[in-house]
């Protein structure tokens, strides 16, 4: 069964982190257009291919969603809902494939970050059971070998198409980042520019965890499903979110006024019941324009909705 993966091509930045000769890491720039292109991809073969192409691409990345609209792909904004004046250009759509994002706060001591194989094994077991026995694509990020612990991504390929809040549901006991799920969140896929002086600990980035099954076998759609909760009265006032979405947009300064709104403004979210995803997504898409990098801004979402 084909499937196809968004890359999205920067104008004018540099979608890869830079190794400086300290040892520190600079961010990513903040891209605002891109042009949009699709891929089609049939199986982790094809993702490996594309992966190894795309390393060397400090340009592109990678997001979940599909394009809105063929008819706009070109200097255009990565925008699930309208803003500003400005029409969605990404939309949700269930995948075969999956990303999925691991910072581990340890390795053994008798795993070198060069042995990319076996610190994807023990990412591989936080994942439920039906992960253990496939096959994956272990790609290092940015930060591994240069910071403590175990940061990589593993990429493979599901039974079927799956969407993200079934993936949220299904992983949510694991390690694994949710906002990589998000249909517009960023996926990284460059190689980092290493500066003249510094040393780049990994001369490979990308290894396949070998297997006999290709594919991971995804439970049906009625077991990823939360339970529901007991029907309350609601407001439809709390459904608009346009003022903390104001709040958040106009929180200048220190980037920490920026979290503190930002916080602010998902707790109140969540007392409301506001919980969804398309809340979380407005509130990131909100602090991202106020000047947060997506990382933060997903990050303090999160933490916001949880503690509201």
């Amino acid at each position: 069964m084909s499937e196809t993966l968004t890359i999205l091509r920067s104008v004018s930045r540099d979608l890869t982190k830079r190794i400086c000769a300290d040892s520190s890491i600079e961010p990513y720039d903040q891209a605002r257009t891109f042009n949009l292109i699709e891929r089609q991809v049939d199986g982790l073969d094809d993702i490996h291919q594309l992966l190894r192409r795309l390393e060397r691409r400090s340009d592109c990345c990678i997001v979940r969603g599909a394009i809105a609209d063929p008819a706009r792909t070109r200097g255009v904004r990565r925008l699930l809902h309208p803003d500003g004046g400005d029409q969605p250009t990404l939309r949700e759509v269930p995948r075969r494939w999956l990303a999925l994002d691991f910072d581990l706060p340890s390795r053994p001591n008798w795993i070198t970050p060069t042995d990319l194989l076996s610190c994807g094994h023990l990412a591989i077991e936080t994942l439920p059971h039906e992960f253990r026995r496939a096959r994956f694509i272990v790609q290092a990020t940015a930060g591994h070998g240069l910071k403590p612990g175990i940061r990589v991504r593993l990429w493979c390929w599901l039974t079927r198409p799956t969407t993200g809040s079934e993936l949220k549901y299904w992983l949510r006991r694991t390690p694994a980042d949710p906002s990589v799920f998000g249909a517009a969140h960023i996926i990284y896929t460059a190689a980092p520019r290493v500066q003249p002086g510094a040393f780049d600990p990994l001369t490979v980035r990308l290894e396949v965890v070998p297997s006999d099954t290709d594919t991971v076998t995804v439970p049906a759609p009625a077991r990823l499903k939360p339970p529901k909760l007991p029907p309350r009265q609601r407001d439809d006032r709390n459904d608009d979110i346009s003022g903390l979405i104001r709040t958040v947009e106009t929180a200048g300064g220190q980037p920490n006024n920026r979290n503190n709104a930002l916080y602010w403004a998902a707790r109140r979210c969540a007392d409301r019941g506001l919980c969804d995803t398309d809340t979380a997504n407005r509130l990131e898409e909100a602090a991202m324009r106020a000047g947060l990098s997506q990382s933060e801004a997903a990050a303090t979402v999160k933490s916001g909705l949880r503690h509201g």
